[in-house]
């Protein structure tokens, strides 16, 4: 079998599970959009659960690396390395709301239990890199010492609520009908700069 077709499910995963989430997407379409047949993506991944967690892996290895990168960082601090992780991850959930959509919506469901649990798993891994940069600038007295997971929760729920939920946005934020904060560049600016703000105000020294 052709190495490439691995990555070419998974892509096509990306896309259909984006556009029509996980129940919506069948193995037939899957197949179809990746130009195999059934039978393949059974042998490279058995069920349509488990390509949905390859998928998630794939997307959160990527982010991982990326955190991994800003940690080992040496030209910025704990600080700089926090706004760049801001900039990215806002960057990064408008250029793919679809598919961190659908994986919230899978979170927040929990309809399959191990489905759930290992979407869970890999993001985990990606919360400890996080911790990594959080407890490295309390050691070094550039943070104030603050509770490492719920600065985590902070952060990342702020970016998914005002990202996530494009009606929910709209009505809080915005009033023009046409208003679309995945393609909004002022409100997206704006969002950093908010984001950035608060972090700064929770984790700086107190004068």
């Amino acid at each position: 079998m052709h190495p490439d077709k691995k990555q070419t499910i998974i892509e096509a995963a990306m896309e259909l599970f984006a556009d029509k989430g996980f129940e919506g997407t069948s193995i037939r379409e899957l197949a179809a959009k990746a130009g195999v047949n059934i039978a393949m993506v059974n042998y490279y991944f058995g069920s349509k659960e488990k390509l949905f967690e390859a998928m998630v892996e794939e997307k959160s290895t990527y982010f991982r690396e990326r955190l991994n990168s800003i940690l080992i960082d040496e030209s910025k601090n704990e600080l700089q390395k926090i706004d760049t992780i801001i900039e990215d991850y806002v960057n990064r959930i408008t250029s793919q709301h679809k598919y961190h959509r659908v994986i919230h919506q899978e979170l927040m469901l929990q309809q399959r239990e191990s489905l759930h649990e290992n979407i869970i798993a890999v993001f985990a891994k990606n919360k400890e890199v996080l911790k990594k940069i959080i407890d490295q600038g309390v050691k070094k007295k550039v943070f104030r010492k603050v509770d490492p997971e719920l600065t985590i929760v902070t952060l990342f729920g702020t970016m998914h609520q005002a990202l996530l939920s494009k009606s929910m946005c709209k009505f809080l934020i915005a009033k023009d009908a046409n208003f679309d904060p995945y393609t909004d560049e002022a409100f997206k600016k704006r969002l950093i700069n908010h984001i950035k703000q608060v972090m700064h105000a929770h984790l700086s020294h107190q004068p």
